[in-house]
This record gives C-alpha cells, sequence and structure tokens, in this order.
C-alpha cells in the first residue's frame, strides 16, 4: 500500500514540476594544447571516474537549470543550493516558471537530496505549508532525475558511470575556471551499474522508465577531473501523455569545500496524506 502512495505521489510531482509547466563556455585553445589534453586521458575513463572526484572533493555550491518545451513554449526550472558528496546529502531552493503575465504563481520549493529519497517543501496540492512530501526515488519511472525540475547533482554525475562514447572538445574557460570539453553519449542501464549503492536503483528505474536509455551530454571538467558544468538531454515519458518529452538538465558546480548542513525532516514533520494532481 505504502509503496502504491508512493507511486502517486511521484506521477503528481511529475505532473505537477515538468509536465505542468512542462550554453557553454566557448573559445577553446590553441590545437597543440588540445592535442595535449586528448592524449593525457581517455574520455571515456575520464568522465566515469568524474562522480569520484566530486567525492573527494567533499562538497560544493551548486545551480541548476531544466528546461522543456510544452504546448510550443519552452520553460525553465531553475534551483540554487548546496551538496555533500560524502554524505550525498544536498538542499536546493527551485523556482518554477513566471505565468504569461510575468508574475509568478507558485512560491519556490524547498528540497533535500538523500540517498533514495527526495523531500519537498511548499510543494502545494493541499500539502500543509508546515509539512515535507517524501517521495521514494526508486519507485519514480525517471529516478528523479527531472521529477523534482532540478537534477540531484550527484546523480548527474552518476550518469556518467555509464559514458559509452566521449570525445574531447577543447580547452575553454567557464566563470573564471579552466576547463576541459567533452561531449559524448551515456547509457542508464550502464550507469546504473556502476553507481554507488545509494544511487543504484534510482538509476535503475529511469533505465526502465525514459524513453530511451542514451543521454547525451556535454560537460566541462576543471584540471583536478571535478565537473563544472554537465547537461543532459533526457527523453522523458510522462504519465499523461505517450509521446516523449525532451528535457534538458544542466547542472553548474563551483566554491568547492562549501560548508554544508543539511538535516533531513522528522518523521513528525512528513506529509503522509494523499497529494492531489495540479
Amino acid at each position: 500500500m505504502a509503496q502504491r502512495q508512493q507511486r502517486r505521489w511521484g506521477t503528481a510531482v511529475v505532473a505537477g514540476l515538468v509536465a505542468g509547466v512542462c550554453a557553454g563556455a566557448a573559445g577553446c585553445a590553441g590545437p597543440g594544447e588540445a592535442a595535449e589534453d586528448a592524449r593525457a586521458a581517455d574520455p571515456v575513463e575520464t568522465l566515469r571516474r568524474a562522480a569520484d572526484a566530486l567525492v573527494t572533493a567533499g562538497s560544493s555550491k551548486a545551480r541548476t537549470s531544466m528546461e522543456m518545451a510544452t504546448g510550443g513554449t519552452r520553460v525553465t526550472i531553475r534551483g540554487e543550493g548546496v551538496y555533500d558528496y560524502h554524505q550525498r546529502l544536498g538542499r536546493l531552493k527551485v523556482v518554477l516558471p513566471q505565468d504569461p503575465a510575468g508574475t509568478s504563481e507558485h512560491r519556490p520549493i524547498l528540497e533535500l537530496l538523500a540517498p533514495g529519497a527526495l523531500f519537498m517543501k511548499n510543494r502545494g496540492a493541499g500539502v500543509p505549508a508546515d509539512k515535507w512530501v517524501r517521495v521514494d526515488t526508486a519507485t519514480l519511472s525517471d529516478g528523479n532525475l527531472v521529477t523534482g525540475g532540478a537534477t540531484d547533482p550527484y546523480a548527474a554525475a552518476e550518469v556518467l558511470r555509464g559514458t559509452r562514447t566521449a570525445t574531447y572538445v577543447g580547452r575553454s574557460r567557464l566563470a573564471g575556471t579552466e576547463v576541459r570539453h567533452f561531449r559524448g553519449v551515456a547509457d542508464l542501464a550502464v550507469a546504473a551499474r556502476g553507481a554507488s549503492a545509494g544511487g543504484r536503483d534510482a538509476l535503475g528505474a529511469a533505465a526502465k522508465g525514459f524513453a530511451t536509455t542514451r543521454v547525451p551530454f556535454d560537460v566541462y571538467l576543471d584540471d583536478e577531473g571535478r565537473i563544472r558544468k554537465v547537461r543532459h538531454r533526457f527523453s522523458f515519458v510522462n504519465g499523461r501523455r505517450k509521446e516523449a518529452v525532451a528535457v534538458a538538465s544542466t547542472t553548474l558546480l563551483y566554491d568547492f569545500g562549501a560548508p554544508v548542513d543539511v538535516r533531513l525532516p522528522a518523521a513528525a514533520d512528513i506529509y503522509a496524506g494523499r497529494i492531489a494532481e495540479e
């Protein structure tokens, strides 16, 4: 019964945050430097280790954006927060798009990210203002890669564990930092097999629930192998419609080592009722 209720909640969240509201750096280095970088490491293996480099870094601040087309209009959901890669705990404030008149119809949603779980406050749809909604990410057809309107930063990195093909594009600067730009395609099923224990089930669910397991991406790594920017292009099948929806999710990571204090809600603070679809 609890699992069925989780699925209902997941469907409502997807409908409200994705379907309902449903770039990078330039200037490559010279050919000599690019050739040297290309020889330095195998792109596929480099990207498969990118998530490990984040764990070594410990923590960072993050900005996210999720773009999708709905009714001929492209909308963007934005988020900002912090993430602890050791504990796999994060906090994001997610801002939904404005209405056509230029005003926001929704309060920002506070999201807490944890292994196997997504907690949301200010979810609306009948949820009391002082309560959190908890969703088991393994019960979501997308593994929470798009459900919350923001991709979990560590999950975004772990998608790269499934890199099948990748090419080195060249060097550029991103927010004042020298980065190496790679472009490739990851496979969600392969990523799930290589993921950490906390992310394996969620990525496995995404591999089964997306329209395709293939995920094209562009990623920018600094000289320590840490992700500074990654953009995934997912093909998501919403429960309300059969055709796939193209979703582009971008995650920017910066200020590595930033302090992170994430406290998960107590059981008494979690809403146990049904969530209405918006």
